[in-house]
């Protein structure tokens, strides 16, 4: 059997905070051509229990073992996700990694701050990004038509969940992969860097905005089977 018949054929796909699953179109698309199962989770954004959840749900209709990606906040999701039964290997996309007991605020302390990166928080505690600093801040990289769709489109989300601690982490006991965007405006590199290697990550860094999984889909996808024939039985 070779290498490329020896993979893990079921991925799913987990969206971060301020965007849905369909970000991950260009991604899917890869996948799918390449003979892949690719699932999409819609997060519903208003705590870490019901995003985990929602993560849960498709795993369970997997009928086989999987590869489980998180993008942003998606990547705390998949921390506490990663230990579902199904979950053979992670990967995480610009994506954050708290330890077990952690927050995701915590991961921030002690790096640089993210101007560009500005987050409007509602009454109700729901936070957007701005509109006027969308392009610059998440989305760099792509059109103004794209990243203007992406800031009308974008889901809010409750701004509790970055005070939620993990109860897990799932990069601890399975084989774990990173891709880092070097020019994210969302996170501070060094923050990036730490949370991969900590978590013992393959890394690749893809010279992209926040938006890498939609900038640079079919690089994103090329680490997805990677981790996808490393972590067939």
């Amino acid at each position: 059997m070779t290498t490329t018949e020896r993979k893990i054929k079921n991925v799913v796909l987990v969206h971060g905070a301020f965007a849905d699953g369909s970000g991950w179109r260009g991604v899917y698309d890869a996948l799918t051509a390449r003979g892949y199962r690719v699932s999409i989770v819609q997060n519903p954004l208003t705590s870490l229990e019901a995003d985990v959840a929602a993560t849960n749900r498709v795993l369970d209709l997997q009928d086989g073992p999987a590869i489980l990606v998180g993008h942003s906040w998606g990547g705390t999701v998949i921390t506490e996700a990663g230990v579902h039964p199904k979950v053979a290997g992670l990967v995480y996309v610009s994506a954050l990694a708290p330890d077990a007991g952690e927050t995701t605020a915590q991961q921030y302390e002690g790096f640089a701050p993210t101007p560009e990166f500005v987050i409007d928080v509602g009454e109700d505690g729901y936070g957007y990004l701005r509109r006027d600093a969308f392009h610059g801040g998440f989305a760099a990289d792509l059109s103004d038509a794209d990243a203007a769709f992406l800031a009308d489109s974008q889901i809010p989300i409750d701004m509790a969940v970055f005070g939620a601690a993990v109860t897990v982490a799932a990069w601890r006991d399975k084989p774990t992969w990173a891709v880092i965007a070097t020019e994210d405006k969302a996170f501070d590199q060094a923050m990036l860097q730490h949370m991969a290697t900590r978590a013992g990550a393959d890394i690749t860094n893809i010279p992209s905005s926040h938006a890498v999984f939609i900038a640079h889909a079919d690089a994103v996808a090329d680490v997805i089977v990677t981790a996808s024939e490393s972590s067939a039985p």
